[in-house]
């Protein structure tokens, strides 16, 4: 790892594990964190036969607790500007990457750090973990997708009573809510979880996955009939695909398919 490493890219198989490296700020979120988080992202998207899961983590008492205040402190209104398309951009790369995502939250959860969650297919979480989209409390709003992405999770009447009171929620009620899925009651069980949820999909044949989530995320909020189709063009790509007929024949001899992702 090398000193300035604000993000550390490990990998487990077929399995990526971004972790956050600012503990001593609590992963807070500065304009080079976010390039060195971006080209990190970048480097995945285009490495799909080898990366097929990805894992977001951090250590420490946080997850991630937003934006660098400290820097914005030091900025103007056109570098506020920039710092805050960028974190959003890379959010959207996130959102974006065709292989699953996983958020693995150790600790505080706040503003850019949850939108940074949400922005994960999937979002677990340790008992003692905190959650909130913090930012009206600080003169500003969500800006990095929270305020969409929270309401189409669990609705606009709730979106606002956190979002507008800048409430601080624990894991369980997070879980209650359906903005995590999993609640551990340690940080050892809870990279344990991501991990498993992680295998447990990497068993799959990967161009399905991969397929299968675009037609998820290009579906949803849309009117039946357009979603079909963008279902029946996620199938389309998938029927000349080596795997399909591989899990055929591992079907027809009684075993478990081999998956190249081919």
């Amino acid at each position: 790892m090398e000193v300035n490493e604000l993000i550390c890219l490990e990998k487990r198989g077929y399995l990526a594990i971004l972790r956050l490296n600012r503990p001593e700020h609590l992963h807070a979120l500065h304009y080079d964190m976010l390039l060195q988080l971006e080209t990190k992202l970048e480097e995945i998207a285009q490495d799909i036969q080898e990366t097929r899961v990805v894992m977001i983590a951090s250590s420490g008492r946080a997850f991630c607790v937003g934006a660098d205040l400290k820097e914005r402190r030091t900025l103007n209104e056109q570098q506020v500007r920039r710092n805050v398309r960028k974190i959003r951009d890379v959010f959207t790369t996130v959102e974006r990457l065709p292989q699953p995502t996983i958020a693995a939250i150790n600790g505080f959860a706040f503003g850019g750090g949850l939108e940074l969650a949400l922005a994960c297919d999937f979002r677990l979480a340790v008992a003692e973990a905190q959650l909130g989209l913090t930012e009206v409390s600080l003169g500003i709003i969500p800006g990095a997708g929270g305020t969409q992405r929270l309401t189409r999770l669990i609705g606009p009447t709730k979106a606002k009573e956190l979002i507008l009171t800048a409430r601080k929620i624990s894991a369980e009620e997070a879980m209650q809510l359906g903005i995590v899925s999993y609640v551990t009651k340690s940080v050892e069980e809870l990279e344990e979880a991501s991990v498993s949820l992680a295998e447990e999909i990497l068993q799959n044949a990967p161009l399905a996955v991969y397929q299968a989530k675009y037609a998820i995320d290009k579906g949803h909020g849309v009117e039946i009939q357009t979603g079909l189709d963008i279902e029946s063009k996620a199938y389309e790509v998938i029927i000349p695909t080596k795997d399909r007929i591989e899990a055929l024949e591992a079907f027809r001899e009684k075993r478990k398919p081999l998956f190249r992702g081919e």
